[in-house]
């Protein structure tokens, strides 16, 4: 879609502090933006503030909020629990932080251990990213082997080494059965599209070839368990992808940075009924502030562990262990603040019928939702599991990144944009989350919403016709 009438999808006059604040952001921040992900065009909204389903921005325009800071607010904005959590903590503390070990540290770990079948061991960072990064490093470190193996349209993080065919262009991606590895950024060496192989999700037959034939080079293969947060793998593929890579010796990385609490508190990983390796936390986990976490097996953590060898940090100390230990450290790992926050969160949705009624809420959404395109006569299906999903218009299967790719993708961005000014927000294409907060009235205006967007699509449509 052209500038123009991307431009034209705003109501002239409804946003323009949007605008505004967006033009002065632009004299200091790349872009207007501190993160590529937070932009759209012709401007991202300004918000100014957030409570319960809700946020408003700066022109004072309510929405429901669908997009949670990309699904991390599963309680949804400024919850009490968590805001007296986190106050708690600092009251009780007399600080903000320790800067040494602390009680919640291991509470934390005792509770991940419990909810997740694949954590014997844990340790925090300060970002999902983060949590992936170590996870590849650790598996390196573990089995000597230095080329890690991705799925095509799998979003690890933005460094170089997965910043590798996530939204590769058709022309350069390759046979589906082999793709080839992408850069998605500038700044990517070749060394990172050399030592990072690329697999076909949903496909196990050519999964293996591939896997087989760089078994002596791969340390790990990652993969978000349910694509992008909406596209789930198989079940037959999940089983042999476990089975294939405990044959090879190859590490299996699950990134639940987006599944983690959002299909059960246990992740995919107990939906699946697999044990990885290592597992990747991060967004709901933190209760709205920043956190990673990685969990796995006892034997591969422990090669963290600073009484097998020094701290490299520490000037003049013995040196002659320290490459039996892989190094990793962090100033804010750990932060009570954060803890106490994801410690909250996690009891409510532990609480008895939380889980249940926020996947009912969910799947209702997504029926009524599809019901009402049928209506229409709109190809357009909800994909996903949990408490996330996402609207794609297509006739046929979406198993992987090529068949989203066939969507008709320009439909859905008339349909976001028209939906922004009727107070739905999510960040045009991207996937909706579900908070335990959304009430059955926010179901019934956002049905309603889409109603009205889709005749005004139509509209639109025949009168261009």
């Amino acid at each position: 879609m052209s500038a123009r009438v991307m431009k034209h999808n705003f109501i002239p006059g409804r946003t323009a502090g949007s605008e505004r604040a967006f033009q002065d952001a632009k004299e200091v921040i790349p872009g207007g933006v501190t993160a590529n992900i937070k932009y759209f065009s012709p401007y991202p909204l300004v918000m100014e503030k957030g409570k319960g389903s809700r946020l408003l921005d700066v022109d004072g325009n309510e929405y429901i909020d669908y997009l949670l800071c990309y699904g991390a607010l599963i309680l949804g904005h400024g919850h009490s629990r968590v805001a007296e959590a986190v106050i708690s903590q600092m009251n009780s503390s007399g600080t903000f932080i320790f800067g040494s070990p602390h009680q919640l540290e291991v509470e934390m770990a005792r509770k991940l251990i419990t909810l997740f079948p694949g954590i014997e061991m844990v340790r925090y960072t300060n970002s999902g990213l983060e949590a992936t990064l170590l996870s590849i490093r650790l598996a390196e470190a573990y089995t000597g082997k230095r080329k890690v193996a991705k799925f095509e349209g799998h979003y690890h993080g933005g460094y170089d080494q997965m910043l590798v065919s996530v939204n590769p262009d058709a022309g350069k991606a390759g046979q589906a059965s082999n793709p080839n590895p992408v850069p998605d950024s500038k700044g990517i060496s070749d060394y990172h599209l050399e030592h990072t192989i690329v697999l076909p999700f949903n496909d196990l037959e050519a999964t293996e070839k591939i896997l087989r034939k760089h078994k002596d080079e791969l340390s790990s293969v990652i993969l978000e368990p349910i694509q992008g947060g909406f596209i789930p793998a198989e079940e037959k593929f999940m089983k042999g992808l476990r089975k294939i890579t405990e044959e090879l010796g190859i590490l299996l990385i699950f990134d639940e940075v987006k599944t983690g609490f959002r299909l059960t508190v246990g992740g995919a990983q107990t939906i699946y009924n697999i044990k990885p390796d290592i597992t990747a936390l991060g967004k709901v986990l933190g209760g709205g502030f920043p956190i990673g976490a990685v969990g796995g097996k006892k034997e591969i953590m422990a090669i963290m562990s600073p009484d097998r060898g020094k701290d490299i940090l520490t000037a003049g100390a013995k040196n002659d262990v320290k490459d039996d230990v892989m190094f990793h450290s962090g100033t804010y790992n750990g932060h009570p603040i954060v803890l106490a926050a994801g410690m909250a969160t996690i009891e409510v949705l532990e609480e008895p019928g939380t889980m249940e009624e926020l996947l009912r809420k969910s799947n209702n959404l997504r029926k009524e939702l599809e019901k009402l395109y049928n209506k229409y006569n709109l190809s357009m299906k909800t994909i996903g599991m949990g408490s996330i999903f996402n609207l794609v218009f297509t006739d046929g299967p979406v198993k992987n990144y090529r068949d989203m790719a066939k969507a008709d993708l320009e439909l859905r961005k008339k349909i976001d944009y028209e939906l922004l000014h009727r107070g739905i927000y999510t960040k045009p294409m991207n996937r909706y989350s579900m908070s335990v907060v959304h009430s059955r009235g926010d179901l019934q205006f956002t049905i309603d919403a889409h109603e009205k967007a889709i005749k005004k699509v139509i509209q639109k449509v025949r009168g261009l016709t």
